[in-house]
């Protein structure tokens, strides 16, 4: 009993022994700081509750799943580049020819033409309806893209909203030297931080992100009474998640209504759908808009639409009259993949927090 007694307490000792050395390795060794080091040469700790056992725990699982294991859609620069989108850049005089009669103006706004065909320095807008070039700009077309899900993601994943440089600790300013991460970088999440009153991510080895630099995708409960696809659409992350039934299949950000035009929350059903449209609103007003040629326009809620967008690169953030606005690979996919029994598709739009 006497020897199995000291074996015991040498077996003890032993580990205890292991696991100081292991934790002695891992504040001091350089390769075993994966937050860094501060200006003494000691590790950051990422969070001072964890454990440097839990901190390697969590390094193991960054690791094994360093980025979300999705597909994103192909740009298809036949979708994305077959019109010649152009923005009028103020109040024009329409003529139907080059130098010919004036037949109509259009009001300053937010306007956009999809031009057809060019004479010297004149443009035709529409059959038989032609506008100086001096009065014309370009567009921008993004190519950004949503991502397939062939099964449940293994963490929470986002999208980087803007260009950033992550912090070694939350909330803590970026070290000197930090490598950007670039905007509409898809990341894990792989843990949370509360620093006064924010959340604080953790994305990679030793990268804490500020909440309002993410879009992030979060599962949800399928309404009551909704079956058969299906799509999410949340106000506050500005993102859009398609379902088949509780699966997941697809994901995006996407740009819904400024404060005085918000997309109104509910369930909706698509009514109507239009490979492209004009779309205009807000006649006599400062925020008037004409938009020709809108494409892959899926209606829900009266006269606010999901659709496709070619005037701006702003997906993660607010940006319409009420429309949720995605890039045009994504509404085409979206488009495509609702159009047996799109009647029966559900729209859900709902809010996952409130604006600070």
């Amino acid at each position: 009993m006497r020897n199995r007694r000291l074996w015991l307490i040498a077996i003890t000792i032993a580990l205890l022994v292991q696991a100081i050395a292991g934790i002695v390795a891992y504040a001091d060794g350089p390769e075993e700081c994966p937050y860094g080091v501060d200006g003494n040469g000691d590790c950051i700790l990422a969070v001072s509750e964890l454990t440097a056992l839990e901190r390697r725990a969590i390094n193991a699982e960054i690791s094994a799943h360093p980025a979300p294991d999705v597909t994103p859609l192909t740009p298809d620069n036949t979708l994305l580049y077959n019109r010649n989108y152009q923005r009028v850049l103020q109040q024009v005089t329409i003529y139907d020819t080059p130098n010919g009669n004036p037949i109509g103006t259009l009001d300053p706004g937010f306007n956009f033409f999809t031009t057809i065909s060019r004479q010297g320095t004149w443009v035709e807008v529409n059959p038989g309806q032609w506008v100086e070039d001096q009065y014309l700009g370009g567009a921008h077309v993004s190519e950004f893209t949503g991502v397939l899900l062939n099964e449940p993601p293994a963490y929470t994943f986002a999208w980087m909203l803007l260009d950033t440089k992550p912090s070694a600790r939350p909330g803590a300013e970026p070290l000197p030297g930090t490598p950007w991460m670039a905007r509409y970088t898809l990341v894990n999440i792989y843990a949370t931080a509360l620093v006064d009153g924010w959340q604080w991510y953790l994305v990679g080895p030793g990268q804490w992100v500020h909440q309002t630099r993410l879009g992030q995708i979060t599962p949800i409960e399928r309404p009551e009474g909704v079956s058969g696809r299906w799509v999410a659409i949340d106000l506050y992350e500005q993102t859009l998640v398609a379902y088949e039934d509780d699966r997941m299949v697809f994901a995006t950000l996407i740009s819904s209504g400024l404060p005085d035009w918000s997309t109104n929350e509910g369930l909706f059903q698509i009514w109507d759908r239009h490979e492209s449209t004009p779309m205009s609103g807000a006649e006599g007003a400062p925020d008037f808009y004409y938009l020709e040629e809108v494409p892959w326009t899926m209606y829900f809620d009266d006269a606010i639409g999901l659709h496709g967008t070619y005037w701006h690169d702003g997906f993660g953030y607010r940006h319409s009259h009420g429309c949720v606005n995605l890039t045009i690979t994504d509404s085409h996919w979206l488009y495509q993949w609702t159009a047996d029994g799109y009647e029966d598709a559900y729209v859900f739009v709902y809010s996952s927090g409130t604006y600070q």
